[in-house]
């Protein structure tokens, strides 16, 4: 039988009229189960298709908000610190391993109280659900933990005192930075990072568009899939940043902005991801400003930083720049310094043990050239002293820090 071309064109139409209805209805029921259950829940229930873990814990569905997984980006407001003279109750939040040692934070910072998570004893008072994705699985337990007893501030810290990403001006301890931490601002600003230099991590750091590996950040070119599975109902960005390392302090009002249910959610894919510990725990140094600000970027000025945050103010960028220039001008004075010094020892030595050859052509320093050298690194560093005692002296004023902050300041307010 032959069909006129009226009744192809309707079943044509009717085809098309019962692919649309299917698909609608197959959208509406995944909406109506990730809105009944949760996507931590849906996805504890249906595991990723790459999943590849031996991880078996089960969900407290009373414990948390079913309703808020899909639900519109939390509204973060500014916070407002108690007035001038107030306490603030204060926490630090620490991963760290059966052997590594924690006992400088009791000795260098008394006041602070502690929750140390030991990642490798699932006998400890406080440890994580699974040893997995460094640092932030801690983190997270934390938040999911104790979300009901937060303090005023919480401070996300590494178990070492002394690290390389802790900035030369603190000299890399950890406990000076947190007794130098504006806790003001950080109830202000809702989030903080405790670096205030940039690099690495800021100003265009992650593209999570990338598909070629990038040798100095692996986890790029995983960030997007990563992306898709936490943040389902947000576009990928086309730029994350930070400044580097997974340290940073937030208010008790920032972290109850988002519902625990989330917190849960995001250790759910942690636990059941097939990425590597470690590229799942870099992949999270470049969430943290997204999850406490719902912005992908998060650069603040590092004057701004320094000044308000630790009390730093040297007047500004431009000011701050100027004192850093220095210290690399002395730096490269001092290693000149060092050389001629290390060439002297070695020419000394050949002396003595008769193995200098005329021939050998080993350079000399000129005459002087170590005195001088030696007076202009001591004149740079005294130069440099001052500077930090000025900037130190400026940031005991709090109207010092709201000015180079650019924020608004009265009298009697604090910091």
């Amino acid at each position: 039988m032959i069909l006129s071309r009226r009744s192809v064109l309707f079943l044509g139409f009717c085809f098309f009229l019962g692919f649309y209805l299917t698909a609608r209805s197959l959208s509406q029921s995944w909406r109506n189960v990730s809105q009944v259950v949760g996507l931590g829940e849906y996805y504890a229930a249906y595991p990723f298709s790459n999943t590849n873990t031996s991880w078996t814990g089960t969900f407290n569905h009373s414990s948390y908000d079913e309703k808020t997984l899909y639900a519109p980006q939390p509204n973060f407001v500014p916070g407002i610190p108690k007035p001038l003279g107030s306490e603030y109750t204060k926490m630090l939040v620490v991963p760290r391993t059966k052997k590594e040692d924690v006992s400088w934070i009791e000795k260098e910072l008394p006041g602070w109280q502690t929750a140390i998570y030991v990642a490798d004893d699932s006998r400890a008072p406080l440890h994580p659900p699974k040893n997995k994705g460094h640092e932030v699985m801690i983190y997270l337990s934390y938040c999911i933990d104790f979300y009901d007893e937060l303090p005023d501030v919480a401070v996300f810290i590494h178990s070492h005192q002394e690290a390389w990403h802790n900035e030369e001006i603190f000299n890399g301890d950890t406990a000076e930075i947190l007794r130098r931490l504006s806790l003001d601002r950080v109830i202000r600003e809702g989030y903080m990072n405790t670096r205030c230099t940039h690099g690495p991590g800021c100003p265009d750091w992650m593209h999570p568009g990338a598909v070629i590996e990038d040798e100095s950040k692996q986890e790029e070119v995983m960030l997007a899939r990563a992306w898709g599975e936490l943040f389902p109902d947000e576009p990928v960005p086309s730029v994350l940043a930070q400044p580097c390392c997974a340290q940073f302090a937030v208010s008790r009002d920032r972290i109850r902005t988002i519902p625990r249910s989330r917190f849960i959610f995001y250790r759910d894919w942690l636990l059941q991801t097939d990425l590597s510990d470690y590229i799942a725990g870099r992949i999270w140094e470049y969430l943290w400003q997204y999850v406490f600000t719902g912005q992908p970027v998060v650069c603040v000025e590092e004057s701004v930083c320094l000044c308000d945050g630790y009390g730093f103010c040297f007047g500004g960028p431009a000011e701050l720049q100027n004192w850093r220039a220095l210290d690399e001008e002395k730096k490269d004075m001092q290693k000149e310094l060092e050389d001629w010094i290390f060439w002297e020892e070695d020419i000394s030595f050949a002396e003595a043990s008769g193995e200098l050859d005329e021939t050998q052509n080993l350079e000399v320093p000129p005459p002087g050239r170590k005195g001088k050298l030696q007076d202009a690194v001591m004149e740079k560093d005294t130069q440099l002293s001052q500077m930090l005692v000025e900037a130190i002296d400026r940031g005991k004023d709090p109207k010092n820090r709201a000015l180079e902050a650019g924020r608004p300041w009265n009298a009697g307010d604090g910091f």
